[in-house]
């Protein structure tokens, strides 16, 4: 997932919408002047979810014979990357579990964010993919210059943000609410942290209090994905120890292992007790390991490199939205513009609990949080939960459409709850709330 900033809400989309007219109050602290009136339009969904994979599932064309599927995956690494291996590695699933043959499945990885892009493309195109997958955020708008020209060829897009307004009938977006995972894992996190507080557990020589439980966060970039992801994040941390703050630095790169590793050893030299990240190498787990530092990875369990500071990894499962895509490529259907999986449809996932750093109990509460996330019962980003510059956010103007000049903008609060992943499937929350300070936001 590689996000951008916040945006309007589409009509392509299909997602219920009131046209109102509102004013964007200073307690948003979003990328532009809020002293001058900004027009907004509100999401109406009354703090419920919508389903975006129901959308756009009209006619496209004729069906196609399994016989004559084939589908192509662009990766921007390889299995090095753990962002990289959770899409292939569920590729393979899939191709196993459909029984499509090695020549029906084709992988690429090592594709930069670039004219490469379109270029291999194009080339799966020309081989005779009906199906081309994309996973980086930088590929974006290489897809959809091959969407252009192979209009017969289904071209989808992971974390991206654009399908709604291109407006293309073969061009989609997919992404989940990993916010939701990553809350869980907040969860988790902060029952360690717990735990570590009432034991009196000593972190590079100091003991772990109320009053200093801070914790770390290693980002990629200063991305709406990954300021959603830290935030989500930490609100779980809160849920268990109010009193928790973080810091959070970045890297500047999705896959940087020297550096990821040096953005955690910062961290737990400024006295962050436990580490989580939004970045794609062993560099920081590795960190947390040589120096006893409780860890929450990302996109897979790092517990067989890690076993002492592993505590659980959250994850975004592609097998349900490969299955889609391609059942609707065979059916001849029109795939979902905007496409967001959840806990409910196996999209969300986190891995098993580390043996050794997870305290006793932590699975029956996780159980016990998702069960509320499923029901609607708990919403991760409830504005009771949260202040920003000391106040209440009631209304927040979220640039759904990416307008750089944030003319046409949507506010995302409804009933108290900022609606994340509602307007477009990818992430657009990038406020900057209380109890987080970023140390670098030169990315």
């Amino acid at each position: 997932m590689k996000k951008t900033l916040l945006t309007v809400l589409s009509v392509v989309i299909a997602v219920a919408v009131i046209a109102t007219m509102l004013t964007v109050f200073a307690g948003c602290d979003n990328k532009q002047d809020n002293s001058t009136p900004v027009e907004l339009k509100s999401l109406n969904l009354n703090g419920t979810k919508t389903d975006l994979s129901l959308v756009g599932a009209a006619d496209f064309g004729t069906p196609v014979d399994k016989a004559n599927l084939k589908v192509g995956l662009i990766c921007l690494h390889d299995k090095n990357s753990t962002y990289d291996k959770n899409f292939i590695d569920a590729m393979e699933d899939v191709q196993a579990e459909l029984g499509l043959t090695s020549d029906q499945v084709v992988i690429v990885t090592g594709i930069p964010e670039g004219e490469a892009c379109y270029t291999q493309a194009c080339t799966l195109a020309e081989a005779g993919c009906n199906l081309i997958i994309a996973d980086s955020f930088g590929h974006e708008e290489y897809l959809i210059k091959a969407a252009k020209e192979y209009p017969n060829v289904r071209f989808c897009h992971a974390t991206g943000t654009n399908a709604h307004t291109e407006n293309l009938p073969n061009f989609h977006n997919a992404f989940a609410s990993i916010y939701e995972g990553r809350y869980l894992a907040g969860v988790a996190a902060g029952l360690k942290l717990k735990q570590m507080i009432d034991t009196g557990a000593t972190i590079k020589g100091k003991v772990v209090t109320a009053e200093n439980a801070k914790v770390g966060y290693v980002g990629a970039y200063t991305y709406a994905e990954v300021m959603s992801g830290y935030t989500s994040w930490f609100l779980g941390v809160r849920s268990i120890v109010p009193t928790a703050t973080m810091e959070v630095t970045f890297t500047g790169s999705w896959y940087d292992m020297p550096a990821e590793n040096a953005a955690a050893l910062t961290l737990i030299n400024r006295g962050c007790v436990l580490i989580s990240q939004h970045a794609d190498s062993m560099g920081a787990p590795n960190a947390c390991e040589a120096n006893g530092v409780p860890n929450v990875s990302y996109n897979g369990s790092t517990e067989d490199a890690c076993p002492t500071t592993f505590i659980v990894s959250s994850r975004i499962n592609w097998a349900p939205y490969y299955k889609y895509a391609i059942n609707c490529v065979l059916a001849g259907k029109a795939i979902a513009t905007d496409w967001v999986g959840t806990l409910a449809t196996g999209s969300v996932e986190l891995t098993k609990l580390g043996d050794q750093a997870a305290p006793a109990g932590t699975q029956a509460a996780l159980e016990t949080v998702k069960a509320q996330l499923e029901a609607g019962t708990l919403k991760v980003f409830d504005t009771n939960k949260f202040t920003v510059k000391g106040s209440k956010l009631t209304e927040c103007a979220a640039d759904v459409d990416s307008d750089e000049n944030f003319e046409h903008e949507t506010n995302a609060i409804v009933n108290g709850f900022f609606l994340e992943s509602v307007g477009r499937s990818a992430p657009y929350f990038d406020v900057e709330i209380d109890g987080i300070t970023l140390l670098d936001t030169a990315y």
